[in-house]
């Protein structure tokens, strides 16, 4: 079946639909939001930098004073003594049992690889030189559940962490790297975003949905060898998964430096393609080295996720090395989670015409829509 056989009224259907399911997410998929809060504890003196997203801030506050869609510095820093209430509330720290104290001094604007920020300087101090520091976070959790707290934190070594709503608070020995902490809670941040970087999930469904299948004069058949459909979505995955770490590591090392707004873009654009080959295939042969080569610029596009945590050479590689083997093994496991139950149903007309080909439209609409939003810099959430 090719595009221009679907059905009227499905297509009519699938646009309003991708529509709204765009209008639903962010405009950067791969980026979550995040903030990026770093301390450094010397004796008992407290200083660091909190940077948070102008458009969480307004999310939290509603900076957009005037009511016209825009979000300007002048708004924010009026609503200055506003933001410095809510931080201090959404923030504790103590030290040995016994509270710290901690509040924003002043705030200047910064630039992260998805927008706006607000930098904000923190000074305070312990009652006296802490053992342990308990650091307890509570921003934007219960609005935005997939929000993240980046944490680094100078104390008798360097302690790098991740705050989440399942983890809100978290305990640091000064004499504790926690080496072997930080590589798991990577491990495990790298497997979720998987599912928070939606495009890239999207695109790697656009591979797997035609792998149990063949093109015949035009068509797609069963593939009649699941032991051929495995073998060639091995390679394919197998070669993506090398590339996409391979350039996710040299971008978050600064070995390679690319604008995020074209690299995710360009995400965007690997969808369609993959989209439009299911069906009318532009590729036939070598799929495998189409996947090395999208897998480079996913890989990319992931590399703002680690981005402007400041950590130092040692923590970033252990960091990298479980975000890294976090992402592969969730997108792995998702490929053979699919692939057995889709060799099942190859035969079924339903997953040929009703799976396959409607789902490839749609991710055409979707990454239309996200190419779009990313070529020309538009907000789909109306801040800026």
């Amino acid at each position: 079946m090719r595009l221009t056989q679907l059905p009227g009224n499905l297509l009519r259907l699938l646009l309003p639909l991708a529509a709204a399911l765009l209008l639903s997410l962010p405009a950067q998929a791969h980026k979550p939001s995040d903030s990026y809060l770093q301390l450094t504890l010397n004796n008992a003196e407290l200083v660091g930098r909190w940077d948070l997203a102008l458009r969480d801030l307004h999310e939290v506050l509603n900076l957009d004073q005037d009511g016209d869609g825009n979000i300007t510095w002048g708004e924010v820093q009026s609503s200055e003594s506003r933001i410095f209430t809510h931080l201090r509330r959404s923030l504790d720290i103590s030290g040995d049992g016994n509270r710290c104290t901690l509040a924003p001094q002043d705030m200047a604007l910064t630039e992260h690889s998805d927008g706006l920020y607000a930098a904000v300087n923190l000074r305070g101090e312990c009652p006296a030189v802490p053992a342990t520091l308990e650091v307890s976070y509570d921003f934007l959790f219960t609005l935005d559940p997939s929000h993240r707290g980046l944490f680094y934190l100078d104390f008798g070594g360097v302690h790098s962490s991740i705050f989440s709503p399942s983890r809100p608070q978290i305990t640091v020995t000064g004499s504790n790297l926690g080496s072997s902490q930080l590589f798991f809670r990577y491990l495990r941040e790298g497997a979720w975003h998987i599912w928070a970087g939606l495009d890239h999930l999207l695109f790697l469904l656009c591979l797997l949905l035609p792998a149990v299948l063949r093109r015949e004069q035009g068509e797609w058949v069963p593939a009649p060898s699941g032991r051929r459909a495995f073998w060639d979505v091995t390679k394919i995955i197998t070669a993506f998964t090398v590339a996409h770490a391979l350039s996710l590591t040299a971008a978050s090392l600064d070995w390679l430096q690319l604008p995020s707004r074209w690299v995710e873009a360009t995400v965007a654009a690997t969808i369609i393609f993959a989209a439009i080959n299911n069906l009318t295939p532009l590729v036939r042969d070598r799929l495998w080295l189409v996947g090395f080569g999208f897998g480079l610029i996913h890989g990319a596009g992931y590399a703002s996720v680690l981005s402007g945590l400041g950590l130092p050479a040692q923590s970033m590689i252990l960091a990298l090395l479980g975000f890294n083997l976090g992402v592969e093994g969730g997108q792995i496991l998702i490929a053979a989670a699919f692939m057995p139950l889709a060799f099942l149903v190859r035969c079924k007309t339903w997953y040929r015409h009703g799976i396959v080909v409607p789902g490839s439209v749609l991710a055409i609409l979707l990454g239309s829509l996200w190419l779009i939003s990313r070529v020309f810099d538009l907000r789909l959430e109306g801040l800026f």
